[in-house]
């Protein structure tokens, strides 16, 4: 078990880190202002279109996806990568087209996709002249079980008809959003696992009505299209948008979601990162009482704190990417769980200190902090919450 970078991981990491720091941190300002100037406008602003530039300039394109058609990393290899864009999630994934939903979205279509559907969304996808979302989570039923979906595919000559309420569709707000991929049950009576099914909707086809945008911690995500509740009235299109195959829907989500898990782990370490060296720099600069925060026992131990659960998490991190490539999605499924379980409730309990040390400022939007936090506060729900993970790790450990 070796997680030693190869010569092209350090190469990668290397410009990806010069890029956030030089380019896109930099960026974060100039996106405040312009989101600023059209507050009802859910399109990508101009920075980010600029940062594009700059990246696939730099090579720094497409990064995630494991095949000739991304740059063919490694998990093992894209982990410090992912990481280093954790330091401005809004910004970095985004500029390098690597950003949820449309990287799990892409990877769905190049593992399952016709070549019709490759070269109708695949292909403006890897080239970002599309966005997409990702339509499973429903307001009417428990989505942590999947087998309670409640939206219907249902067969109807050469159409399936699409019948169904939807919500956090993120990027669903987008103008620039195109495709919608839908999971909804397909055949009712068949076993729990394959119940449902997979549709590439059109996000223009007839029935489809965008209701609202979502707000996380009242944070509206616009700058990355936003989240989206959708209703489907009696939605049709051609037999052939279907992906994959009927009742393959399930086992579709579990593939998307795993890859997803790993990814939001490593950019969460980056998040981890940034807020230890504001915390860093805010101790040497203040004081209190006479005394710089830096001399101060709690702050030295809460840093302390910080770097060992930053550095054992990493570990974890690695060794789960190392497995999946190594051995498949199947065989981590525990690694995938652990990190899915600890990273963003480590990330969650550093950053709640550092904004305490922050004070005020720290909950204000003078500063990142509040928004990172609310972030990684909803990873602990998103793609599983905390207690399913737990919960299903623990019957594994207790079957062995």
């Amino acid at each position: 078990m070796d997680f030693a970078p190869d010569a092209r991981t350090t190469e990668l990491t290397s410009s990806v880190r010069a890029f956030v720091h030089d380019h896109v941190l930099p960026a974060e300002p100039v996106l405040d202002e312009q989101l600023a100037a059209a507050p009802e406008d859910w399109s990508f602003r101009p920075v980010v279109d600029e940062l594009r530039a700059e990246a696939r300039a730099a090579g720094l394109w497409n990064l995630f996806l494991p095949s000739e058609r991304g740059a063919g990393l490694t998990n093992l290899q894209y982990a410090p990568l992912a990481e280093a864009t954790g330091w401005s999630v809004r910004l970095a994934p985004v500029a390098m087209n690597c950003a949820a939903p449309d990287t799990g979205n892409m990877e769905l279509l190049a593992e399952f996709g016709t070549p019709e559907q490759q070269e109708r969304w695949l292909e403006p996808l890897l080239d970002a002249r599309i966005r997409s979302a990702f339509s499973m989570t429903e307001p009417d039923v428990a989505s942590s079980d999947a087998s309670q979906i409640g939206t219907r595919i249902r067969r109807d000559g050469d159409e399936y008809v699409v019948s169904g309420r939807k919500w956090w569709s993120t990027g669903a707000m987008s103008p620039d959003c195109t495709l919608l991929i839908v999971m909804g049950k397909t055949d009712p009576d068949a076993d729990r696992h394959h119940q449902q099914s997979m549709i590439l909707v059109p996000r223009d086809t007839p029935g489809v009505r965008v209701l609202r945008p979502l707000t996380v911690f009242g944070y509206d995500d616009r700058d990355h299209g936003g989240h989206a509740e959708i209703v489907f009235d009696d939605v049709r299109v051609p037999a052939t948008n279907l992906l994959g195959t009927e009742g393959g829907g399930f086992a579709m989500a579990q593939a998307r979601l795993g890859p997803g898990r790993i990814h939001h782990c490593m950019r969460a370490l980056g998040t981890a990162e940034r807020a230890l060296s504001l915390a860093v720099e805010r101790a040497h600069d203040r004081s209190t009482f006479g005394v710089p925060l830096s001399q101060q026992g709690v702050i030295r131990q809460w840093v302390a704190e910080a770097r060992v659960e930053i550095e054992a998490l990493r570990l974890l991190v690695l060794k789960t990417a190392w497995l999946m490539d190594t051995v498949g999605n199947r065989a981590a499924m525990t690694e995938i769980q652990s990190i899915k379980i600890a990273v963003p409730r480590a990330v969650q309990r550093i950053l709640d200190r550092v904004i305490q040390l922050f004070g005020a400022a720290g909950v204000s939007g003078d500063q990142p902090l509040a928004e990172m936090f609310a972030g990684i506060r909803s990873l602990r729900i998103a793609d599983g919450p905390d207690e399913v993970h737990l919960a299903s790790l623990g019957r594994a450990q207790l079957r062995r």
